[in-house]
């Protein structure tokens, strides 16, 4: 009896029966239900059943139980109605609104999984239904409204409140939107983002007012996964251009691109790629914030873009597939600086492990997704720390009051320091002033120039850095302009102190790439020296 308990525990909420009275109740729904520990709070957080479905039951794929309503636009009514015999040979549904009436499909799974998860088809019923079906084998519930033909506003309202408010299902849906279903999940997915659990887009399109919204989807911890082919016209205008500003707003996105395939066939043959997403994100993270973040920190994402290339057997194609669906993703907690406009404040990344003592690399450098040095550091436990820039550039006092944040919180007391271009001047700036607190410097393509440090620049105050052992390391392209007058300049001054330093010159490299294609000397060097 689906629902039964959370109908019997309604019904008396609303009531005015005598206690003796209540109890009996409560027996009733305890024997007919079988979950008496739910009942008496042994599973607290387990969340009533949903309730049953009214009207008559067909069947949609491989036996399904599926529910057809109306939905009556000028009431918000929504009535049971029995499908027609032709949309239950082909598991459609007639999509036309008329006469301000539309078309529900509620399809339900023959045990539904904790949380009573459930999907939404933003347009197509039953296009590529192979995904669902799948959710449905995992427990979850699937849903349809018909769309309106234009964006998407009451009629959508009120199918949310009939699933997740009067039958019980979850607060946030799973989106699956194909083409003009993208469209309508992106629509009305930036406008009720509390409601959204994920959205998986195919080959879709945007509404040119909703590109500017799409933050507030990456702002609520709404992850996308987007799948395409290289041949869609939609693609880079659309599917790369949502991508950009995902990453831009620090947001979970994933993409699949299919070689060789145009707009069609949308989805994958094999769904179990997509049905593992969508199941994997249907309830983020709730792990705590570190005590190191206040309110005052925004949490992002971070990740590297670095493709893979994967076979899709049933396709007989291969995908390039990047984003957290196959690579590492990291938790970074961005400072929130007051004032107008946006400006950088200090941002942190957490390793998934902290390694023992809580190493941590000290920088000025914004972390890129190529930044291959930083992401092997968090592999191995470090933490990416990047100091907040003032109106006059690096200032030593936010440098301070970064360092001592991390102290206070059981952190290394002698962090790496990085720097890369002029950001290695603030590197060694802050060293010089502090050399005590300094485990080793790593520079790449140094440009030993400091707003930081005034007159006194770095290149000129090298001793006390010496005199404490600090190991340097610089890595630098044998083409970059400024090999000769910073690096050469620095090595042969800080080996004349008594000072330890490694240079690394690239043949075929210039000031550019910014990040070394790859990290292994560096790391070695950093794991080595780091305290």
């Amino acid at each position: 009896m689906e629902g039964s308990t959370w109908a019997i525990m309604k019904m008396i909420n609303s009531s005015g029966l005598k206690r003796n009275q209540l109890v009996g109740l409560m027996a009733i729904a305890v024997v007919a239900c079988g979950v008496s520990g739910r009942i008496c709070g042994a599973e607290p957080s387990e969340p009533p059943s949903p309730a049953a479905f009214a009207g008559e039951k067909t069947a949609w794929h491989e036996g399904f139980d599926r529910y057809d309503f109306v939905m009556d636009d000028a009431t918000g009514a929504i009535t049971p109605m029995t499908a027609p015999a032709g949309e239950v040979a082909g598991f459609g549904v007639d999509t036309a609104v008329k006469d301000g009436k539309r078309r529900c499909v509620v399809v339900v799974p023959k045990q539904a999984a904790p949380g009573y998860p459930w999907s939404w088809r933003g347009c197509y019923w039953n296009h590529e239904p192979q995904t669902e079906v799948e959710l449905l084998k995992r427990g979850f519930h699937i849903a349809f409204v018909a769309p309106d033909g234009g964006k998407q506003g009451k009629a959508w309202d009120r199918w949310y409140t009939f699933l997740a408010e009067e039958h019980g299902l979850a607060k946030k849906a799973a989106f699956i939107g194909m083409s003009k279903g993208g469209v309508n999940e992106f629509n009305w997915g930036v406008v009720n983002p509390d409601k959204v659990a994920c959205i998986y887009a195919d080959n879709c399109a945007l509404y040119e007012e909703d590109f500017a919204r799409i933050p507030e989807l990456a702002k609520h911890d709404v992850p996308v996964l987007e799948v395409g082919g290289t041949e869609d016209s939609l693609l880079r205008l659309n599917t790369l251009a949502i991508e950009d500003i995902y990453h831009q707003a620090g947001g979970l996105i994933t993409v699949m691109i299919k070689e060789g395939h145009a707009h069609h066939p949308h989805s994958l043959h094999n769904p179990k790629p997509i049905a593992d997403w969508i199941e994997q994100h249907m309830t983020r993270s709730t792990a705590n914030r570190p005590a190191f973040v206040d309110a005052n920190y925004t949490k992002r994402y971070y990740y590297s873009l670095e493709p893979s290339y994967i076979f899709l057997k049933e396709e007989a194609t291969y995908a390039t597939a990047r984003g957290p669906g196959f690579t590492e993703c990291y938790d970074h907690y961005y400072a929130n600086n007051p004032g107008t406009f946006r400006s950088d404040g200090t941002s942190i990344v957490v390793p998934k492990t902290v390694a023992q003592g809580k190493p941590w690399m000290f920088t000025g450098d914004l972390i890129e997704r190529d930044s291959t040095v930083e992401q092997a550091l968090l592999a191995k436990g470090y933490h990416i720390v990047i100091a907040r820039l003032g109106g006059g550039g690096a200032e030593q006092k936010r440098w301070d009051d970064t360092y001592k944040l991390l102290l206070d919180n059981g952190f290394s007391s002698k962090p790496v320091l990085k720097g890369t271009g002029p950001k290695a001047g603030e590197a060694y700036a802050w060293a010089v002033a502090n050399p005590d607190k300094v485990a080793c410097i790593y520079a790449r393509n140094p440009i030993m120039r400091s707003l930081m440090a005034g007159k006194a620049q770095p290149m000129d105050n090298l001793a006390a850095l010496a005199r404490a052992g600090v190991p340097v390391l610089h890595d630098c392209g044998a083409s970059d302009p400024w090999l000769e007058s910073q690096t050469r300049v620095v090595e042969q001054r800080y080996k004349e102190l008594g000072g330890k330093i490694t240079v690394i010159v690239r043949e075929g490299e210039g000031h550019f790439p910014l990040s070394p294609k790859d990290p292994k000397a560096i790391v070695d060097f950093i794991m080595t020296n780091a305290h």
